[in-house]
């Protein structure tokens, strides 16, 4: 009787192991399975991805090369590096070249004096600077606006009252505002100084039309603004030797560091955090490994209960 109990219990024990055991030989094909499936859909999405990019990148090409001006020539500006900042002195004589130059046509709208100090000019030269242009207030007592010097608080001030006495005095052609002018053009260093030296004679049989100059580096040819920079045009109050690239070169970074006056500041930030995040994430990665390492090196095994003896 006791034989015939222990007999079907070891029966039932083994039928019970081989059950376990190929239910877990199905659940392993099963996870191998599902994770070649996430695998493949993983490369898929990324071929998938990685050809929609290129497809996006060689339209623009295209575009680009089917456009109607010229290559931008690149030039290898200080500021280009992630730890190169802006040239200072360049900077300075760009505002130079601003307010000679460009000012006449051009305003600043989202540049203040005080914005010169500690960047360009001393503090007490960007006062004199901006008390030598008078600056439209107002209302008084009796309601009238007025001229007075400017203070360092005030934004440099735009050469027309408004738009249309700028259209009115640029033969209908509307001057933009230069403060991000940088920004707002597809390699936009490059793009401002090849724009001011690439003037010349338009190909043969090429007519313009009236008030346009050529320029192979604008959009369709013809531009309204004429050539304004020529060598030796002005004096640097640095001793710096005035060539037309000189000043266009000066003038792009000026024209940078306006739409862009936290640049350096940036760089600066980046570095700092840079150093004091790549610590931590190696901290957190080891202290993730010694954190987890008893939990995901962990086995545990089965073992089939032997039959206890009566």
């Amino acid at each position: 009787m006791n034989s015939a109990i222990i007999a079907r219990t070891t029966q039932r024990n083994h039928q019970i192991l081989f059950y376990t055991l190929r239910n877990a030989s199905s659940s392993s094909s099963s996870q191998s399975t599902i994770r070649w499936k996430r695998l493949a859909y993983q490369i898929s999405g990324s071929l998938l991805t990685a050809g929609a990019l290129g497809y996006a990148w060689a339209y623009s090409q295209a575009v680009h090369a089917s456009g109607n001006k010229a290559h931008l020539v690149p030039l290898p500006w200080s500021f280009r590096g992630p730890f190169d900042s802006l040239d200072h002195g360049s900077v300075r004589r760009g505002f130079e070249v601003y307010k000679q130059v460009c000012a006449a046509c051009h305003s600043l709208k989202f540049v203040a004096y005080r914005h010169l100090v500690g960047v360009t000019h001393t503090e007490e030269e960007a006062k004199t600077i901006a008390a030598q242009d008078q600056i439209t207030d107002g209302p008084d007592d009796q309601g009238n606006m007025f001229q007075r010097p400017g203070k360092l608080t005030d934004y440099l001030p735009s050469p027309y009252p408004n738009d249309k006495a700028a259209k009115a005095g640029n033969a209908g052609a509307l001057p933009p505002d230069l403060s991000l002018i940088s920004l707002g053009r597809e390699d936009g260093c490059n793009y401002i100084f090849n724009l001011l030296t690439g003037y010349q004679d338009p190909p043969a049989g090429v007519k313009g039309e009236p008030n346009l100059h050529y320029n192979p580096y604008f959009s369709g040819g013809w531009i309204a603004m004429a050539k304004q920079l020529y060598d030796d045009q002005l004096e640097y109050s640095d001793g710096t030797k005035a060539t037309e690239a000189q000043l266009a070169k000066d003038v792009t970074e000026f024209l940078k560091w306006t739409a862009e006056r936290d640049h350096d500041e940036r760089k600066k930030l980046a570095i700092k955090a840079v150093l004091i995040f790549v610590p931590l994430v190696v901290i957190s990665y080891h202290w993730k490994r010694v954190k987890w390492a008893s939990l995901k090196s962990r086995k545990i095994a089965f073992y089939r209960p032997k039959p206890k003896d009566n």
